[in-house]
């Protein structure tokens, strides 16, 4: 179960907004979380809080494939980024990358900026104060790669398994 505040952002979020691509040239990754969705809120980084949650409306993550925005967005501290749609390769940068998140039809107009939500991955429930949302749960293997942390946690931990 994931549970959170919310942060609140509309249709078509790219991940040049999610982490403009003049602060990717740099060696030090610390410098993404800084500048996580500066684009459409820059002072988003300064106000997002370790566990809140992102919830948006459709195409989330649309534009490059950039696997950067995932993690600029993990390691922010969100905890999880629920959306009316997400584009497919920045669904998997995400879950490769180890951030949950879920696709729920209509969460868009069942929540409000700085409501607490909860997410039940296993279920694919979204229980916000105005009523719960339902989707399809995620497969079991991309809840087992999220559970390990992400892909490379995941075939790390199969590996180390099987040398048993």
């Amino acid at each position: 179960m994931i549970r959170g505040r919310v942060w609140k952002f509309g249709n078509d979020i790219d991940t040049d907004v999610i982490i403009p691509a003049k602060y990717l040239r740099s060696v030090d990754q610390s410098v993404w979380p800084k500048h996580v969705l500066e684009g459409v809120d820059p002072e988003f980084s300064s106000k997002v809080k370790p566990g809140d949650i992102i919830v948006a409306g459709k195409n989330f993550g649309c534009g490059s494939s950039r696997e950067q925005a995932a993690l600029a967005i993990k390691w922010a501290g969100v905890a999880a980024v629920v959306a009316e749609s997400f584009a497919r390769i920045f669904f998997r940068n995400a879950i490769n990358n180890g951030l949950p998140l879920i696709e729920a039809k209509g969460i868009s107009g069942m929540v409000e900026e700085g409501d607490v939500i909860e997410i039940d991955l296993d279920s694919g429930v979204v229980r916000t104060p105005r009523g719960e949302v339902k989707s399809a749960p995620l497969p079991p293997f991309l809840q087992d790669i999220l559970r390990s942390g992400g892909l490379v946690e995941y075939y790390k931990a199969h590996v180390k398994r099987d040398q048993k």
